[in-house]
């Protein structure tokens, strides 16, 4: 698995070549109405069965890349490191060993080593954007309770 470190902006060539991908692969995935459609490899004119959601995915991946932005797949249920769940919250690794001590983010101890699934780390950060909205509407409405904030 590449690390967060080593992941590539897509280059201008090859965000032309997502965006026309992506288009075409959108507009034909509305016409597909089988789990598994045939694609075939204009170079080789070899025919593959892919799975629709993989198809899906991939039309995820080309607009991401069409955009500039650089792609990383990582499987939901790899473990990483204490340090790789740190830069993905953007926390101190310090803070996310406390958050996993107080039970806060499952863990397992392999030795001295503790992992952390990566589902469950995105799962966290999704509780607390959660979190986040909820409070900042509540100091919305008590704004506009007290005549401090115009709707």
């Amino acid at each position: 698995m590449e690390s967060i470190d080593e992941v590539k902006r897509p280059t201008k060539e090859e965000q032309k070549a997502a965006m026309k991908s992506y288009d075409a692969l959108a507009s034909t995935l509305d016409q597909i109405h089988s789990d598994y459609p045939e694609i075939e490899i204009k170079e080789t004119k070899e025919r593959i069965k892919i799975p629709l959601n993989a198809l899906k995915l991939l039309a995820k991946i080309l607009k991401e890349t069409s955009q500039g932005k650089p792609i990383s797949i990582v499987p939901i249920a790899t473990e990483i490191t204490t340090q790789a769940a740190a830069e993905l919250l953007g926390c101190s690794r310090p803070h996310l060993v406390k958050l996993l001590e107080e039970g806060r983010i499952n863990f397992t101890k392999i030795g001295k080593h503790r992992r952390i699934k990566y589902q469950d780390v995105l799962e966290y950060k999704k509780q607390l954007k959660d979190k986040q909205r909820k409070l900042l509407i509540e100091i919305m409405k008590a704004d506009e309770k007290s005549g401090l904030y115009d709707s």
